[in-house]
Parts: structure tokens; C-alpha cells; sequence
């Protein structure tokens, strides 16, 4: 409701300034002019109107970008990029005075002159009606673009930098998402599932419905019913080893008095204009919190994740004609992976659990990208967030994505509340990998002097 009245509000003041507009002759030109207008109208909006007009004008120039194809959109960003940095010559005049006399005036007045024009620009469009979400689509149009436009950097980075601060923890509020939820957020649910697909409303009732089921979102008050990021979450008896009972269309449900452990087995981020601002690690705690609070009993959290990049790591390491991270032996066993159909046959996934297991740990606790971390996207997070590897699962998703992306391996992450700060800790000062004993052993006798593989 205060929402909703808000919005309402700025509606209003939009309309007034509106009309402002008109009164005072700025220019408001047709459809079909070209980008430049658009660039005209961003400098007047930071020409610094009165707040009604100022509204008025944020909502013109994001009414237009929306109507711009691809080409006039990826224009605007250039000019964005070219017009909107810093001032060169008020920046030289604050390092100067700040030379002169270094203090907190001199200091504020350097800080202020070096931010781009930018980021002032997208504060203004954001007081819009909408003006949240109309950036968050912008920016995303934008992350299009750099496909193929590395110049186009700084203006993501000046997103992501404000972005960091409006959705930052303290404006999210995490919803339960059951059957009860309005049908356009669920439908968001579904089409926004990344991990496991959601194949139908029951695929969907069955993983939000039943008493050992659960599901949470964060959402911003800016994004009215637009969730931003999502947990789906079985309560079991012990960790779970594999994703398809789980999903099973018919199952056993336990009573939530009777379970020890919540399983994370899917999070998945609902806007790729976000991307980059992290709160999965929040989400995960207040859930943990959460959850504690409904179901006491519970001691035990983990995962049940993907591994995205291990096949394509593994092809890369078999292709070599020496990888440390392969026996002979192994690297002989490893070619049933080329067979059609492997992992329909019982004696062939059994000849390959031992190699598969060795693998994927010298993959986790060795490979690295250029900058020391983890080849594994998942494992950056997670690890970054203070879990601990604690299982592999070699056979855990042979679905037709889980066999293209991992040839079946999942893994478990355990966050155990008592050292997550720890965990996190040595990650992230050493990119120490916290990892159980059971992991660590699949690879001794490993040389200790290998480097750690590049992805």
C-alpha cells in the first residue's frame, strides 16, 4: 500500500512538471529524432530544474529509451560513456586545491569532482515513476552491448556502484513463496528457474506445496512483485546425493518435525540487470534463520549444486597430452565419457565413479582462473560465502543439462554456522578452499609443487 501510494505520488508530481514543461518551452521532440535529442534532454535534466519538473523530464527521457531499437540504444550508451564521465577541469582544480591544502573540504570537493556525471544522471532518472525498474532493464540492455563493446565498462561500473547501495540488505525483504502467492509471481518462478527447470504449475506445486518444501525470494520495494532472487529448499532426513528425488513426481513427504536437514537445491536470480549485485549470500543466512526458527530441529544445511564449468574443464584436461590432474589410468577409464549413452549402462557408471570423484576434486581444490580463484562459478559463491565442500556427488544429476554441463557430478556445500565466518575468511585473504576430509583424500598423493591448473 505505501508502495502503491508512492508510486501514485510520482505520478502526480510527474503530471504537474509535465505541464511545467510545457510552460517554460523546453523542448520535447518527436519520436523519430535521433538519439542526440535524447542526449539533450539527459543535460537538462542535470541542468538542475525544480524537483516537479525534474520528475517530468527523468520520465520523458526514460519513456524514449525505452523506444529506441538497437542501434540508437547502443549509440546512447556511447554518449553516455563519452559525455557523461568525469570533468576533466574540475577534477584538476580539486587535486590542486587539495595539494594546496589537504583537508576535509578539499578531500569532499575531490570525491565529488571525480564521480562521472553519470551517476548523478541515472539518481535523477530514478525519481521517475518506475524509474528503478526502468534502469534495471537498461542496464541489462547494456550488459547486451558488451558482448562486443569493452568501452562501454565504465558506465556498467557506475550501475553497479549505485546499484550496490539502492538494493542494498537493508531494503529487502524476504517473502515465502507458497500456493498462496499471486499467479504473476509464481509465473515469474517459473520462468526465472535456472537451475532445474520448471517443466508445469504442478512441477512448480510440488516443490513450493508440500509441509517438507520451501521456497523464499528477497524483493525491493522499488520492484513491486518482481523477485529478485530465489531459494528453493527440501527439508530431509540426511544431505541429499541427488537431485531427481527430489523433483519425483511421487514421493514420500516428511513431516518438518522429523527432518535434521535443509537441502538448498536451487537459487537462481530473477533480473540480469542486477547481475553483479550480490545478495544470494544474505538471502542464504536469513533463510537459515528462518527456517530455524519453523523447524527448531534442524541442524544441518547444505546444497546441492551444479558444477557449470566442470565438463568443459575436463575435455580441456583429457585433450592435453599430460595433465597432472590425470592419471594414465584414469585418463583411460575417462574415455567411456565419449561413449553414446554412458550413463544409461550400470557397469560403465560404476567404472567411472572412482575417476569421476578424483577429477572433480583436483578440479575444485586446484583448478583456478587468471586471478587465483575458482574455475567454478558456483564454487566461488558458495566458498566466498563461507561453506565448506563437503561432498561430491558423482552421479547426482544425469539429466540431459546435468550431463552436458558436469557429465553428472553435483556437490554439496555445508554451511556450518560455526565457521562460516572463518571459512570466509581464509577464501577470501588466501583463496584458501574449505574442504572436508572425504574431498581432500580423493587427491592425495598429488605433488605438492603442481600449480594450481588455469580454466
Amino acid at each position: 500500500m505505501n508502495t502503491t501510494f508512492f508510486g501514485d505520488m510520482l505520478q502526480s508530481i510527474a503530471e504537474r512538471g509535465r505541464s511545467l514543461l510545457d510552460r517554460t518551452g523546453v523542448r520535447r521532440p518527436d519520436r523519430e529524432t535521433l538519439p542526440s535529442d535524447l542526449i539533450d534532454l539527459c543535460e537538462e535534466l542535470l541542468s538542475g530544474r525544480g524537483e516537479a519538473a525534474g520528475v517530468a523530464l527523468a520520465r520523458e527521457i526514460l519513456t524514449r529509451y525505452g523506444e529506441l531499437k538497437t542501434g540508437p540504444r547502443i549509440a546512447f550508451f556511447e554518449a553516455l560513456a563519452e559525455r557523461f564521465g568525469a570533468d576533466p577541469a574540475r577534477v584538476d582544480t580539486a587535486i590542486e586545491a587539495w595539494r594546496r591544502n589537504p583537508s576535509d573540504t578539499t578531500a569532499a570537493e575531490l570525491h565529488v569532482a571525480a564521480e562521472p556525471r553519470r551517476q548523478e544522471l541515472f539518481r535523477r532518472l530514478n525519481l521517475a515513476p518506475g524509474g528503478t525498474a526502468a534502469l534495471v532493464r537498461m542496464r541489462e540492455q547494456l550488459l547486451d552491448a558488451m558482448d562486443h563493446r569493452e568501452d562501454l565498462a565504465p558506465v556498467d561500473a557506475d550501475f553497479v556502484h549505485l546499484f550496490s547501495s539502492w538494493f542494498n540488505r537493508g531494503f529487502l525483504v524476504l517473502r515465502r513463496i507458497d500456493w498462496s502467492t499471486p499467479a504473476n509471481i509464481l509465473e515469474k518462478i517459473i520462468r526465472h528457474e535456472a537451475v532445474h527447470k520448471i517443466r508445469s504449475w504442478e512441477d512448480l506445486r510440488r516443490r513450493i506445496d508440500p509441509p517438507d518444501r520451501r521456497c523464499y525470494a528477497f524483493f525491493h520495494p522499488a520492484l513491486v512483485d518482481e523477485p529478485l532472487i530465489f531459494v528453493e529448499v527440501a527439508l530431509a532426513r540426511d544431505i541429499a546425493d541427488a537431485i531427481a528425488p527430489i523433483l519425483a513426481e511421487t514421493r514420500e513427504a516428511i513431516a518438518p518435525e522429523r527432518s535434521t536437514t535443509a537441502v538448498f537445491y536451487s537459487i537462481s536470480n530473477c533480473q540480469r540487470g542486477l547481475a553483479g549485485v550480490s545478495f544470494g549470500h544474505f538471502l542464504i543466512k536469513q533463510v537459515v534463520e528462518e527456517i530455524s526458527r519453523d523447524v527448531p530441529k534442524l541442524s544441518t544445511f547444505v546444497t546441492l549444486s551444479p558444477v557449470p564449468a566442470f565438463a568443459g574443464w575436463l575435455r580441456r584436461e583429457r585433450s592435453r597430452e599430460s595433465s597432472p590432474a590425470l592419471t594414465n589410468e584414469d585418463r583411460l577409464a575417462l574415455a567411456t565419457l565419449d561413449a553414446e549413452g554412458w550413463w544409461i549402462d550400470a557397469k560403465a557408471r560404476e567404472a567411472l565413479r572412482e575417476p569421476l570423484s578424483r577429477a572433480a576434486a583436483w578440479y575444485f581444490l586446484h583448478a583456478r582462473n587468471d586471478r587465483g580463484l575458482p574455475v567454478d562459478p558456483v564454487a566461488r559463491f558458495h566458498l566466498g560465502n563461507g561453506a565448506r565442500l563437503e561432498q561430491i556427488n558423482v552421479f547426482g544429476d544425469l539429466s540431459e543439462n546435468g550431463l552436458r554441463q558436469s557429465y553428472g557430478v553435483m556437490v554439496n556445500y555445508l554451511y556450518d554456522l560455526d565457521y562460516i565466518e572463518r571459512n570466509h575468511e581464509a577464501f577470501a585473504q588466501s583463496r584458501t578452499i574449505a574442504a572436508s576430509s572425504a574431498v581432500k583424500k580423493l587427491v592425495r598423493g598429488a605433488p605438492a609443487e603442481l600449480v594450481p591448473l588455469a580454466g
